[in-house]
């Protein structure tokens, strides 16, 4: 909303209407990545939350309110409504979508871009739809196609049932686990084979939601009987969903047709095990029965030894004390659209929590519970079926429906447990049913982070630890001192089903969807700007109008070879989104923080990197500054430092860049395998942009962010199959001319890198431009997409 605002007064400036920068598709924003969970385990959590969360963002809200009014085809489902993904699988999702044109009503499959990575989760339903970055979406907003080079499609054969005991989460491990082996990147799954029609439309959104984290460009589901089914449950129009079936069947678009694959890859469920993943990414499944061990053996390659609990007694609130140590559970967050939007697993943990409760198990006071459904819906389900209430007792209460904890957002710990942790260097974890478990994403103090299913969620935090074996090793003690075994509250799936089949209807879907875009009384009375284009406000710490088109050249500046360039950041494998670009909180000692400081903000004021995306001046300095990123630059250090070969003095990253800039010299990074993994966040290369990059050399990058890098104007470049900066002997210190601009770059060009040393010696070799699309040319070409969108417009 920012760029589009921009957009418009770029076009004020140049004297045209501002009106011709609007969207010219359908556009849904959900707001659901700003609820905190700063108050949890109390009935009045969801409440004092809310409140928290419209005091924060307020100036934030209000000008979304005034881009609904000011955007003729833009509409804002208000916060404390659901989160995105779940908000469009339940409600805004057609299958078939259905317009006028001129006076005849045209049906074509239904189709979706997202600003999400998880936007394939739509898929569950056989909806195409993929996440782009933030701007590449506005450009399709605006007009331009998305593009792409063809890709392959991988299918994925389904045989066998589910056993007892496992879950649609351990299934989307497994899946994650083994789609990385195989390497999806820039490809579509689909997924066949008679085992589709066991797994209901949750299951499959379960599955299709971790598309990102299996690599893939998109997860999708055939649409079939129990496609069908699922939009009668979820309350949708009978006309519409007949008018579904028998177009898709006109067009040869249910169910199976006898695909045809690039490859297949065979699966089958009754293989599947309870599994966790942990402690950094998706794809490190970890079998329930072997947890104990896998901690241990983490522990002691990190901190030397194998002991586990320190038995360090942490004082807590009203007088309570708990006893933590490494491997403790401080968070145990029933969360996210992966699993929250699965009645199953929710119901199981429901069940799981009833019978704890029954036996007197109780979770230790030194974790911290919370529970954030994607959509109302949930709550209604497991109020009707009894289950709320013991969820809650166990501290499980509703803390706001958005994303929290999954996107960072899981608020403070208690103050007694992050004291402790700062003071013993303790290697605590956490456990929630999310998509997401990157270095200090979940919280900047937990060292360790595991996804699990909403019952070992439960499970877990009944334990307080993770070092346990959970089919060996009691959970705790029943009131007579009696052990009490995962095995002895874990519900049947018969049990399971029943209670979800009793209990969810679809008038549960249309009372909850009926007023999705109303909002509560907050919301309504959140006053918001009027007119057409945006009033700035030049001392805001939230909004401030971009650098991007203030000043704007109808001219491209085209491209030139690069010299003399130094390297910012040297990076190794996996580096995530998270890491270039955080979303979580920051302190006042950190670039973002100084800068709110000298603004006049304490630190309680600052809210998180996320909440602060409009505002250019904190995002920039938030860049590669994530707390647990390592760069080789500055060996055995942590965060978002770097040297600068200037001064030879190690210094901030931001500060390091401010200096390059003002010499006029242009920088690089290099980086390993995987760059840019994660969430589709658009500031990782807006903020590498600011900060005076000019080109990223990696091994492999992640579709989204290389796509952003471009639509930022900053080239994403290849190392050749076989070559590496380990290979090549680089090291970070060499001067980098990147030679073969001067007539531009073409889709998929080499071109020539010669690294200077110290020493004079020259290391020369080729990287291939990660520009794959002519539509990717002029973007570079023109120092970014929404540049080009901007001279276009304008012309």
């Amino acid at each position: 909303v920012v760029d589009l605002a921009a957009l418009r007064s770029a076009a004020h400036r140049a004297g045209k209407d501002p009106s011709i920068v609007e969207p010219a598709v359908p556009c849904d924003l959900v707001i659901d990545h700003s609820v905190q969970v700063d108050f949890f385990g109390s009935e009045d959590a969801y409440e004092r939350n809310v409140e928290m969360e419209y005091k924060r963002n307020g100036e934030r809200y209000r000008a979304l309110k005034w881009a609904q009014q000011a955007f003729s085809s833009f509409r804002v489902v208000p916060p404390g409504t659901g989160i995105v993904h779940q908000v469009n699988l339940e409600y805004l999702g057609q299958v078939v979508h259905s317009r006028l044109v001129g006076e005849d009503q045209w049906l074509l499959p239904d189709t979706l871009v997202g600003t999400d990575s998880h936007t394939p989760m739509i898929g569950g339903i056989g909806v195409v739809g993929w996440g782009v970055g933030g701007i590449e979406a506005e450009a399709a907003m605006l007009g331009q196609p998305i593009t792409m080079t063809l890709p392959e499609v991988v299918g994925v054969k389904l045989t066998g049932e589910l056993p007892q005991g496992a879950t649609a989460t351990d299934l989307v491990l497994y899946i994650v686990e083994i789609l990385r082996g195989v390497g999806v990147v820039d490809r579509f799954v689909e997924f066949f084979g008679p085992a589709v029609k066991t797994l209901s439309v949750p299951d499959r959104a379960t599955i299709s939601n971790m598309a990102p984290e299996q690599g893939s460009t998109i997860s999708v589901f055939p649409v079939d009987d129990v496609t069908l089914e699922y939009l009668r449950l979820t309350g949708r129009d009978e006309k519409h969903i007949r008018l579904v079936e028998a177009y898709l069947k006109e067009q040869g678009l249910f169910g199976e047709q006898e695909p045809e694959y690039t490859e297949i890859v065979e699966l089958d469920l009754s293989t599947i095990e309870p599994s966790l993943a942990g402690p950094k990414r998706p794809q490190d499944r970890v079998l329930l029965n072997e947890m104990r061990n896998h901690f241990e053996d983490l522990l002691e390659s990190e901190v030397g030894e194998k002991e586990t609990s320190k038995g360090i007694l942490v004082e807590l609130e009203e007088g309570r004390s708990s006893s933590i140590g490494h491997g403790s559970v401080v968070v145990s967050a029933i969360t996210s659209c992966t699993n929250t939007s699965n009645p199953t697993v929710m119901v199981a943990a429901g069940l799981l929590a009833q019978r704890a409760v029954e036996l007197g198990l109780e979770i230790p006071p030194h974790v911290k519970t919370s529970l954030a459904p994607g959509s109302k819906v949930v709550t209604e389900y497991l109020k009707e079926s009894g289950l709320l209430v013991p969820l809650e007792e166990l501290g499980y209460h509703v803390v706001g429906y958005g994303c929290t904890t999954c996107i960072g957002n899981a608020g403070p710990l208690p103050e007694g447990v992050e004291g402790a942790i700062d003071a013993n260097s303790l290697w605590t974890t956490s456990v929630l049913s999310g998509n997401r478990n990157f270095e200090a994403r979940i919280h900047p103090k937990i060292r360790a982070n595991y996804l699990a299913s909403p019952p070992l969620v439960v499970a877990y935090g009944l334990a307080g630890r993770m070092d346990i074996n959970l089919e060996t090793e009691p959970l705790g003690e029943d009131r007579e001192g009696n052990p009490i075994y995962l095995a002895d509250i874990w519900p049947s799936n018969e049990e399971i089903n029943k209670t979800v089949s009793e209990n969810l209807n679809p008038s549960m879907f249309q009372q909850k969807y009926s007023e999705v875009f109303l909002g509560d009384e907050k919301w309504e009375a959140l006053s918001a700007p009027k007119g057409i284009n945006y009033e700035w406000d030049s001392e805001s710490t939230y909004i401030r109008e971009p650098p991007f088109f203030q000043e704007f050249s109808s001219d491209p500046p085209g491209t030139e070879d690069i010299k003399n360039a130094r390297c910012l950041l040297v990076l190794g494998d996996t580096v995530t989104t998270d890491h270039i670009s955080p979303a979580g909180p920051f302190g006042a000692s950190v670039p973002a923080g100084i800068w709110l400081s000298d603004e006049g903000l304490s630190p309680y004021e600052f809210n998180t990197y996320g909440s602060r995306r409009g505002n250019h001046e904190v995002m920039m300095r938030g860049t590669f500054a994530n707390v647990r990123i390592k760069n080789e630059l500055v060996p055995g250090t942590e965060g978002g430092y770097t040297l600068d070969f200037i001064s030879q003095e190690v210094s901030s990253v931001y500060d390091a860049s401010r200096h390059y800039q003002e010499e006029g010299i242009p920088l690089i990074v290099l980086a390993g395998k995987e760059f840019g993994a994660g969430s589709s966040r658009d500031w990782a290369a807006k903020g590498s942009d600011l900060l005076g990059i000019r080109a990223t050399i990696a091994e492999s990058y992640e579709r989204i962010f290389r796509d952003n890098l471009v639509g930022m104007g900053v080239l994403p470049l290849q190392f050749e199959e076989g070559e590496s900066r380990m290979e090549l002997g680089l090291d970070g210190s060499e001067k980098y001319d990147i030679v073969g601009l001067e007539s531009g770059v073409d889709v998929g060009q080499k071109l020539r890198v010669i690294a200077e040393k110290e020493d004079g010696n020259k290391v020369e070799f080729s990287v291939v431009a990660q520009v794959n699309t002519p539509a990717a040319v002029k973007y570079i070409e023109h120092g970014g997409i929404l540049n080009y969108v901007l001279r276009r417009l304008l012309a």
